[in-house]
């Protein structure tokens, strides 16, 4: 989840660089370890939410970014 008070700086999810993505993976291959690695199938998302006069927005990305190189599950 990215939150921003305005899109002036871009939109929220252009803020998940590389290497937030590496460091995303690498809690989630772990998080994936103490369960025993269990058999399945999973993506990584992104929910922006926008604040403005009105209120929040949101917007999901689905499947926003693959495991990124050197890592494999």
């Amino acid at each position: 989840m990215k939150t921003r008070r305005g899109l002036g700086y871009g939109a929220p999810g252009e803020a998940v660089t590389r290497d937030k993505q590496k460091l995303i993976a690498r809690g989630a291959l772990a998080w994936l370890r103490l369960l025993d690695n269990p058999d399945i199938i999973f993506r990584f998302d992104i929910v922006e939410i926008v604040f403005d006069e009105s209120g929040p927005k949101f917007n999901l990305i689905k499947d926003a970014f693959k495991l990124p190189e050197p890592f494999i599950y």
